[in-house]
This record gives C-alpha cells, sequence and structure tokens, in this order.
C-alpha cells in the first residue's frame, strides 16, 4: 500500500465538512501542543522519509509520540473493562506492545511527502472527558480531511488520548471492538501476541 492509500485508509473515507467554531480559552495553547508537537514532527519524517528509512522514521516519531499521546490511558480504554482483571505483568506487556504497534503504524502510514499541510483550529472544543482540538490534513489535491483529538491534562502537562475520524468516530472504540473479541477467545496472551505481529508486519518493509 502506498503513503496515498495509506492515508486514505486511516482518514477512513473522511469527508470535508464545515470548519466549527468554539469559543477561545486560556488553556487553547495548552491544549493543541501536543498536537501541534506530534504534527510538526510527522510532517519532518514526511519529508525526509526516504532518507530515514522505516527504522529512522520509527526511531524520530517514537518520542514524539510517548510524549504527546497518553499510550497508557489508551491502552487500558482500548482493552476496556476487563483491564482490571488482567495480571500487572501482562499489563505492561499490552502496554508495550500497544505503544509499539501505534509508533509503527505512524512510522509505515507516513512514508513520503507531496505537499500536504496540516492546519490546526485556533479555538478548542471544551467536552467534560476532556478537550478537542479540531484539526484537518490538506491533501496535494487540495480536499482537507478532518482528524479530532481528546486530549486531557495528564500530569502537568496535555496529552491525546484518542484520535476522532470524520470528528465523531472514534479510533479507541473501534480498537476496543476488535481487542475485546480477541480477549474472548484467547485471553491477554492472545492480545499481546496479535499486536506484537501487527507492529512486526509494519516493520517488514525495513527488512527488504
Amino acid at each position: 500500500m502506498n503513503r496515498r492509500e495509506a492515508l486514505r485508509v486511516f482518514v477512513a473515507c473522511i469527508a470535508a465538512s464545515a470548519w466549527p467554531a468554539f469559543a477561545q480559552d486560556t488553556s487553547n495553547d495548552e491544549a493543541k501542543a501536543p498536537v501541534r508537537r506530534f504534527y510538526d514532527a510527522l510532517l519532518d519524517v514526511m519529508k525526509r522519509a526516504k532518507a530515514l528509512g522505516f527504522k529512522g522514521r520509527y526511531d524520530t516519531l517514537a518520542p514524539v509520540i510517548s510524549r504527546s499521546f497518553d499510550l497508557a490511558a489508551m491502552t487500558r480504554i482500548a482493552v476496556g473493562p476487563k483491564w482490571t482483571s488482567i495480571p500487572a505483568e501482562q499489563q505492561k506487556e499490552l502496554f508495550d506492545a500497544f505503544s509499539r504497534m501505534t509508533i509503527a503504524t505512524y512510522a509505515s502510514r507516513f512514508d513520503g511527502y507531496s505537499g500536504e499541510k496540516f492546519e490546526i483550529d485556533p479555538s478548542v472544543e471544551s467536552r467534560a472527558g476532556g478537550s478537542v482540538v479540531h484539526t484537518r490534513i490538506v491533501q496535494t489535491n487540495g480536499e482537507p480531511v478532518a482528524l479530532n483529538y481528546l486530549v486531557r491534562k495528564s500530569g502537568d502537562a496535555f496529552r491525546i488520548v484518542d484520535v476522532y475520524l470524520s470528528g465523531t468516530i472514534s479510533e479507541l472504540a473501534t480498537r476496543r471492538a476488535e481487542f475485546a473479541s480477541i480477549l474472548d477467545s484467547g485471553g491477554p496472551q492472545a492480545l499481546i501476541a496479535s499486536l506484537r505481529s501487527q507492529a512486526e508486519r509494519l516493520t517488514q518493509p525495513a527488512k527488504q
């Protein structure tokens, strides 16, 4: 799958929509900071994709994604209610495997640059569960695709805890349905193996 096709899969056939306006508040810059940091790193690896190769893209994105995303919370949310019944050692393995799969996904999909732009709306939407940062990726044909990020305060900084495709489709909700099926059929170890396998498949281009 080439980069353009991967981008289309990533945005799940999102159509351009009217750009919403929300009241500005003093926490906007803090809430947008992890998204801006992530986009800056993503654009950088896209522009240097061929020189970096998969491993270089992975190594460049890994610390930025770990800082910008609350991967521990995302793992717990994606696993769902069964999380509390999973032994601590397997929880750690799930976190490690989920983190590696997430980083490998971005390193694999964004493997080139042809003039795409990342835009962040100046306003931030407040919700009970956090703040939503509205963004769009403007493709080379000028068509914008919407991606929204749910961010929450974690420690002394905001971090991303979910990505909404088409403004409403929660990536973690989709993951939870997938993970629940694996957990029901094979338990935590089966999910760990699945996540590791997904990450490994994404690294294959680097070995060719």
